[in-house]
């Protein structure tokens, strides 16, 4: 039976039982984002964590973009979320429905001991002041996006076809492993956690820029 209780030994239990003891970041809250590429496993992540946090809110970055604007969501978040949580108060946003292309009924989001912030971009610079940490999931991007498109079948091509340029536009003007305080790894059986290059500074650095494109320095 699933526990909430941390479990020794356990990469996510032994997580999650750091992250209660930070200080908060955003008023009451404890802010954790949750980055990488689209098909590197976030949302399974973050729910598995979110169990281990004692069923932690998750706040997923898909509905908060839209078709239009992919990346560019970031006032939209801080007016409706982050600034209700530095207040003390519920966030309450109106989640996008990516089949009906448009916004849906407004949900309202508490201001939790710890709430997670899950999707590409959540850890873009604008965001990073209010995150006590920001976890980025380890997968290349090719590799990631293969995964996404495997899951979202043949229906969503021209979908992905356009998404990708826009990933890596945005990781080349904002990335976000470098500033990453862990990095995580999924296993056949479970994730390994793992110093993320802000907490080891040095030519782990290097290593995100492999991943998008060559201009990028």
């Amino acid at each position: 039976m699933p526990t909430s209780h941390p479990t020794p030994g356990n990469p996510i239990h032994d997580l999650a039982s750091r992250l209660r003891r930070l200080p908060p970041s955003c008023g009451p809250v404890r802010l954790i984002g949750v980055d990488g590429h689209a098909g590197s496993g976030k949302t399974t992540f973050a729910g598995e964590l979110a169990t281990a946090l004692g069923g932690a809110p998750v706040l997923h970055l898909d509905d908060i973009a839209t078709h239009e604007e992919l990346f560019a969501w970031t006032g939209r978040l801080l007016e409706r979320v982050i600034e209700p949580f530095r207040r003390g108060e519920p966030a309450r946003y109106a989640p996008y429905d990516w089949t009906a292309g448009e916004f849906g009924p407004v949900r309202e989001l508490p201001a939790a001991p710890v709430v997670l912030l899950e999707g590409v971009g959540a850890g873009r610079r604008a965001l990073r002041p209010w995150l006590a940490r920001l976890l980025w999931m380890e997968l290349p991007s090719e590799e990631a996006w293969a995964r996404g498109r495997r899951r979202d079948g043949e229906a969503q091509s021209a979908f992905w076809a356009g998404w990708v340029g826009a990933e890596l536009r945005h990781f080349a003007e904002d990335p976000t492993r470098p500033f990453a305080d862990h990095v995580v790894r999924q296993r056949p059986k479970g994730y390994e956690v793992l110093p993320g290059p802000a907490e080891t500074p040095g030519p782990d650095q290097v290593i995100t820029h492999r991943d998008g494109p060559s201009a990028v320095c």
